[in-house]
């Protein structure tokens, strides 16, 4: 498929493809004419990586990563496995910060409802 039909597919800008090819974090085969060409497998690369990108992860960080999902390998888990350690407790800390974020406006909810039910 070609750049603009998997932009559609993914949900994503033509623009962010390129900007993934140039990270390193999807392929593409060139056409003699130079155009980009897709195979089926990269819409879930891109929705992956797009999921990677919403949790906070760096393109630098993804690409450390990606090894374990595209050459999976003792070698490719060892370099990849303190990164994937830090970055699920990051993770792990944001969460918690959103979860006590969201009980604080539970209880102003609360408060807001008792104030409309006597004024």
């Amino acid at each position: 498929m070609r750049i603009g039909e998997l932009a559609a597919r993914a949900g994503v800008s033509v623009r962010s493809l390129r900007y993934y090819e140039e990270q390193g974090l999807l392929h593409s085969e060139r056409s003699p004419s130079g155009q980009r060409h897709y195979r089926d497998e990269a819409v879930d690369r891109v929705i992956f990586v797009q999921r990677l990108y919403a949790g906070g992860l760096s393109s630098r960080t993804i690409a450390e990563v990606l090894p374990c999902v595209d050459t999976p390998s003792a070698e490719a888990a060892d370099a990849a496995f303190d990164r994937m350690l830090i970055e699920r407790e990051r993770l792990s800390a944001h969460i918690e910060e959103l979860l006590r974020t969201r009980d604080s406006l539970d209880e102003l909810i609360e408060l807001n409802r008792g104030y409309r039910a006597t004024a």
